[in-house]
């Protein structure tokens, strides 16, 4: 059973670093790269620590789109205060994801039917193998 200080705490420790991490990614892939050589120098573990997270988050590879997906992330949990720009930030995202479910299934779709005309590719190509053999 946790008491409400170990909560409260958790959450201080979990909000500080989502708020570095989004500082950093707003800063672009630099910022990273400081932040692990200061680490190195400073404190080796810390520098590994943060080159570990940055290949295990895609960080190092990944270009500019680390700083667009924090941003995102921000940008679906935090509340502005405004009513009519939060339903209408809910709507977008609704809508995003939406489009997404449906792009998949799409392509779903598309494998399934790929499979089927193969499958009777195959079926068919079976039936002449089959067929009466001509002397």
């Amino acid at each position: 059973m946790t008491t409400m200080t170990e909560t409260s705490s958790y959450g201080t420790r979990q909000n500080w670093f989502a708020r570095t991490e989004g500082w950093l990614d707003d800063k672009g892939k630099g910022a990273w790269i400081a932040a692990m050589v200061l680490g190195f120098i400073f404190f080796w573990p810390v520098g590994l620590a943060l080159l570990m997270y940055m290949i295990w988050s895609k960080r190092m590879f990944s270009g500019p789109s680390c700083a667009k997906r924090s941003k995102r992330t921000m940008m679906t949990t935090r509340n502005t205060g405004n009513a009519a720009f939060d339903a209408y930030k809910a709507d977008t995202l609704r809508l995003e994801e939406e489009q997404t479910n449906f792009e998949s299934f799409l392509e779903r779709l598309r494998e399934a039917k790929d499979k089927a005309e193969f499958d009777q590719f195959m079926d068919e190509r079976a039936k002449r193998n089959d067929g009466p053999a001509e002397a």
